[in-house]
């Protein structure tokens, strides 16, 4: 098995994709979290701490909220 390397190991373009990678998943969640906290109940498909603790899985989470969890009427 390869060692993983550390931090000041990787090329500076390794640094760049995982900080780019990051910065996109925060934001991700962010928005996503916001926007459950703005909508009713009713907008929702199923429940909003089940969709709040879901929004933590990493890129899965927050994409899926946006595609399956509100509702559009």
């Amino acid at each position: 098995m390869a060692k993983q390397k550390k931090w000041a190991e990787m090329s500076s373009a390794a640094r760049a994709a995982i900080t780019v990678l990051a910065v996109l998943q925060v934001v991700l969640a962010g928005a996503a979290w916001a926007d459950l906290a703005r909508r009713a109940p009713e907008q929702v498909n199923g429940s909003k701490r089940s969709w709040a603790w879901g929004i933590a899985v990493n890129f899965v989470g927050p994409v899926a909220y946006f595609a399956r969890g509100r509702r559009t009427r």
